[in-house]
């Protein structure tokens, strides 16, 4: 039964998620492990949570107080555990034609949890990011992922170069994205399954990361701008292969 908590107090270890989309979704992936949600009266009202799952009944400055200032909760905040690690071999041992998109140190936790959204509206296998210089799980990716994050898999490995590797012995081409590319993304796409590398927004790919793909492309655009925001980059780089498969 649900209880009021005037004065949540922030708990050591886990995460907390806010907003509907991150919780709802949360609440519908069986990987993921949530210890308690706070919420109004309100908002109680239209989200059904499992019995199993402790509520906690309080008002919306409670919330407040708990989350990053200005963060949107609509009225929830859910503590939950990170999701279990997933591994590149089992990604890989799927034989699945979906893309992989490879992230080299972007480490903005909104672009993360944008790329995941795109990744899950055109269907990548997976998104592969370094263990150090990327992100970690948190309520930021969460609810700029709007769900996505409990969707599509995220792969952490130590060495991109290696993993690089490894994708290539699973057959795919890839295709590392550079404003500097004398190609253009729809011509160096293929016919095959695909990984796309894309580096942090100013440095771009590393030159290792760079020598690891089988080629390197741009994105066309008008020469008003320079380059895009990776999240957009990725998401139009993301449809082009969709749409790509679905023509053939």
């Amino acid at each position: 039964m649900a209880r009021k908590n005037k004065s949540i107090k922030k708990t050591g270890g886990g995460l907390k998620f806010w907003g509907r989309h991150a919780i709802e979704a949360a609440l519908d992936n069986p990987r993921r492990v949530i210890k308690k949600i706070s919420i109004t009266r309100e908002a109680l009202a239209t989200l059904e949570i499992p019995d199993d799952i402790a509520v906690v009944i309080c008002d919306v400055a409670d919330l407040g107080r708990v989350i990053p200032r200005d963060a949107p909760h609509q009225g929830m905040v859910a503590d939950v555990d990170p999701l279990p690690d997933i591994w590149l071999g089992d990604i890989l041992d799927e034989q699945s034609d979906r893309p992989l998109l490879l992230l080299d140190q972007v480490t903005d936790p909104h672009n993360v949890g944008a790329i995941l959204r795109s990744a899950a509206a055109f269907d990548a296998a997976a998104i592969i990011t370094q263990d150090r210089h990327a992100p970690p799980e948190s309520g930021v990716v969460a609810k700029s992922a709007s769900g996505a994050l409990e969707t599509v898999p995220w792969v952490r490995v130590v060495n991109l170069s290696r993993a690089l590797d490894d994708i290539a012995e699973a057959g795919y081409w890839r295709i590392g994205l550079d404003g500097d590319a004398t190609d253009e993304l729809e011509g160096a796409m293929g016919s095959g399954k695909i990984a796309l590398v894309m580096g942090a927004e100013g440095e771009g790919l590393r030159q290792n990361v760079a020598a690891h793909c089988d080629t390197l492309a741009r994105l066309p655009m008008s020469s008003k701008m320079e380059s895009l925001n990776v999240s957009n980059a990725a998401a139009i780089s993301l449809y082009a292969e969709y749409t790509r498969n679905k023509g053939e």
